[in-house]
């Protein structure tokens, strides 16, 4: 895939309602920079609209085409979705929501309009493969991740805030982030964790007392967190991390060291990679990826080795882990 490419058409899709409406204010700002620019821009209006939106750009270009997504790790999700399947699409991210674990995984600028300077700069490169996951639920429900899939006590944690009202009123001072620290500190209290059974490239694993568990392409997930401090984007295996047998106590520690990756030195977190994965709870849990509800357990998960391609600076590239 990394062959040189003619010029791009180069087509925006921006999330309005990201970041509580904060991001059509930064997309005012980054029009600015595309005066002397030909572009095309598109608005998402509700849940799914970039899959669509971006699904007929790559319909309609006749030639290698960048899409750049707006938004937060949810628009970046939907647009993925929406062009996995087409070899002549590039993708770009402008980081504009609450969360962007998707920029902090892929090294990209966290600065709106230094990441429209970058895209700007780099616009004639072939881009960098990278690894997605695909997944697929027990009613037949499928789509592709590029963060992470979580199961258990932080998809309950993600489902909470994404319909909270706080949320929105937290965003309007840059403070969204505090949402997940509240539901954590209040769901601790009544979530239950249960048996797990997990199949690993063949093999099978079985924890009692699983709060939770993630499989993940890169780092970062819930605003900044290292939950996956070993999973490479580029080596063709989705990292599984397992949270089990802790007390409740011991568990919100345990958060707080998942900013810098520490909880990987407890006993009660067992982390490995894998290429094809299946997650059963003995009691059906929810289920997030890249921070979006899709459904609850079981669930069936494979990699799929440099399946997109992303417009980034090769002095910038993710290390390797």
């Amino acid at each position: 895939m990394n062959k040189p490419l003619e010029r791009h058409k180069l087509v925006f899709i921006v999330n309005p309602a990201a970041k509580n409406g904060y991001c059509l204010k930064i997309w005012k700002r980054l029009e600015k920079k595309l005066s002397d620019v030909q572009y095309e821009v598109y608005f998402t209006e509700k849940e799914a609209d970039g899959v669509e939106l971006a699904t007929n750009t790559a319909n309609d270009a006749v030639s290698s085409v960048l899409i750049v997504a707006v938004g937060g790790d949810g628009t970046i999700h939907e647009v993925i979705n929406g062009v996995i399947d087409f070899p002549h699409v590039t993708i770009g991210y402008i980081p504009a929501g609450s969360g962007n674990d998707f920029a902090r995984g892929f090294r990209l600028p966290a600065n709106p309009e230094k990441c429209i300077e970058f895209i700007l700069k780099w616009i004639d490169s072939s881009g960098v493969d990278y690894d997605a996951g695909f997944y697929e639920l027990g009613n037949g429900q499928c789509g592709y991740f590029v963060n992470s899939i979580g199961a258990g006590f932080d998809a309950v944690i993600t489902k909470k805030a994404n319909s909270s009202e706080l949320k929105k009123w937290l965003n309007v001072f840059s403070l969204g982030k505090l949402i997940y620290a509240f539901y954590l500190v209040t769901e601790i209290f009544r979530y239950r964790p249960s048996t797990l059974e997990i199949f690993v490239d063949g093999k099978t694993k079985v924890y009692n007392k699983t709060w939770f568990v993630t499989i993940s392409n890169q780092p970062y997930y819930g605003g900044g967190m290292q939950i996956a401090p070993l999973a490479d984007p580029k080596d063709e295996k989705l990292n599984v991390v397992v949270v089990h047998e802790l007390s409740r106590l011991k568990l919100l520690f345990l958060f707080i060291s998942v900013f810098w990756g520490g909880h990987l030195k407890n006993k009660e977190v067992d982390s490995y990679k894998g290429k094809e994965i299946t997650v059963r709870f003995y009691d059906s849990k929810p289920i997030h990826a890249d921070g979006e509800n899709i459904g609850e357990t079981p669930i069936h998960i494979r990699v799929c080795p440099k399946s997109w391609r992303l417009i980034q600076n090769p002095d910038k590239l993710p290390p390797k882990k």
